[in-house]
Order: structure tokens, then C-alpha cells, then sequence
């Protein structure tokens, strides 16, 4: 489970702002996690929530937003977001497609005390 060590380096990420702008705790961490990042979101909820109890993070809420599938059609240049895992454009059913978000996971905010 690559979530431990992703919790472990958002948590580190956490200090770091915290120490940056003098908080005693970090009391709301806000994540996005696309569909398609290969992280598992409730496999990283109970990592953040077991790994948090030691940290500047020990009374943060964690929420996490799910980023859809995001692309822009290379044939007709139009932005869709995908209801489903095809890489296709669903207005001219292109394949040639580039995708704009929903592959990768962000530390977006933190609420700091």
C-alpha cells in the first residue's frame, strides 16, 4: 500500500507550511485525488487518520475531493469531463485525445490554528 508513504509525505508537507507560517496545528487538510492517480482514497483516509495522532495534524479533518477525468479533444477542441474510464471525446468519439486533470493528487489547502 503506496498510501502510508504518500500520507507520510503529506504529513511532512503539512510541518513544513505550518513551521513556514508559525502554526501551533493544522486543523483542515484538503486533498484532490483524480480517478485515475492510483490512489486508493479510503485506504488514504485510515493511513491519514492512524498516521496523523503524532503530528501538528492530530485534530485536522481531511477531506478529500475526487477529480474526474478531465480531457481536450486534439480532433474537435472541445473540453470534456469523462463519466467514464474511455479516452474518447464524447462529442466526435475521437481517441486523439490529451488529458487536462484527473491523474494526479494535490495538497490543495490547509486551515491553520
Amino acid at each position: 500500500m503506496h498510501e502510508y508513504s504518500i500520507v507520510q509525505s503529506l504529513l511532512d508537507s503539512c510541518q513544513e507550511y505550518a513551521t513556514q507560517n508559525d502554526a501551533l496545528k493544522i486543523t483542515k487538510v484538503v486533498v484532490k485525488i483524480g480517478v485515475m492517480s492510483g490512489v486508493e482514497p479510503q485506504l488514504l483516509e485510515t493511513a491519514f487518520d492512524t498516521f496523523k495522532e503524532e503530528t501538528i495534524c492530530k485534530e485536522a479533518k481531511f477531506v478529500m475531493s475526487i477529480q474526474p477525468i478531465v480531457i481536450l479533444c486534439l480532433t474537435c477542441k472541445k473540453e470534456s469531463t469523462l463519466k467514464k474510464l474511455e479516452y474518447c471525446c464524447p462529442a466526435c468519439q475521437s481517441v486523439e485525445v490529451d488529458i487536462l486533470d484527473g491523474e494526479e493528487m494535490f495538497l490543495m489547502s490547509l486551515e491553520m490554528e
